[in-house]
């Protein structure tokens, strides 16, 4: 990790738990970590879109929380990056859990009835989620986070591979890619943790421009977000498909995709 404040900016000394490899303050005094902080702009804008969408599709509400909840990591992983404050710190790593709790409950519910409610899942799901909180916010140690989005990453990995291995196997490219987008991050991330001190020696002799392409924390937040939004589309294509609606994935301006379907007709 990067040490704890290059400079001082306007929101004051850093008082996170964690301090990541891009320099703070180098772009503007307003914003700690500026690369790390509008990277997050897609895990914001395009989910919005999603939730909208959901909502004039009349799809079930809990996909319409997905696209939110994202919307909201995003959100919060902005304050964090932007101030390095404790406080918004918890406003990105909670709601990773949160999100990832919303997933987990949509991928197991795929093949269920429609508008059906499963109050096991979702009670264990919640207390899971309250367990977390309360240990994190007494112990308020960051690899703890990590494990326990690990452990719901994991399985929502697993849940998708049984899907695209046993139920849908023509839904492979979809998920894979999704799985593929969101390692990916996961790696950089890892890069930009464990090479930081020779990624901002190198940003010292480069081009700005050129520097900025070894912002790996920002490019974790991109691949991430563009993954965990792949997966809500191979999610929805899921339960779209199980609900014979005939769902297609189409692309908005020829750039970003989204699921478009239409409902099965009575005869």
């Amino acid at each position: 990790m990067a040490p704890a404040g290059d400079r001082e900016g306007y929101w004051g000394p850093t008082t996170s738990t964690l301090d990541w490899c891009e320099e703070n303050y180098a772009v503007t005094l307003f914003v700690a970590e500026f690369w790390n902080t509008v990277s997050n702009l897609i895990m914001i804008i395009p989910p919005i879109f999603g939730a909208v969408q959901s909502i004039r599709d009349g799809l079930e509400k809990r996909y319409i929380a997905a696209y939110l909840a994202l919307t909201v990591v995003g959100m919060g992983s902005w304050c964090f990056h932007m101030t390095l404050k404790y406080e918004m710190q918890l406003l990105d790593e909670l709601p990773m859990i949160y999100s990832c709790c919303v997933f987990v409950y949509c991928m197991f519910e795929c093949f269920k009835t429609k508008s059906s409610i499963n109050y096991h899942l979702l009670f264990t799901l919640v207390l899971f989620s309250l367990i977390v909180t309360t240990i994190y916010l007494k112990v308020k140690e960051p690899i703890f986070h990590q494990v326990m989005y690990g452990m719901l990453v994991f399985t929502l990995v697993l849940r998708s591979i049984y899907i695209v291995t046993w139920v849908y196997p023509w839904l492979r490219g979809l998920g894979y890619t999704s799985l593929t987008v969101f390692l990916l991050g996961f790696l950089l991330w890892n890069v930009d943790n464990i090479f930081c001190d020779s990624l901002r020696n190198f940003r010292k002799r480069a081009p700005p421009i050129l520097g900025v392409t070894t912002q790996f924390h920002a490019w974790w937040h991109i691949l991430t977000g563009l993954g965990s939004y792949l997966h809500i589309l191979f999610s929805l294509y899921t339960r779209t498909l199980y609900l014979r609606y005939r769902p297609k994935v189409k692309f908005l301006f020829g750039v970003w995709p989204m699921v478009m379907f239409e409902p099965q007709r009575k005869h």
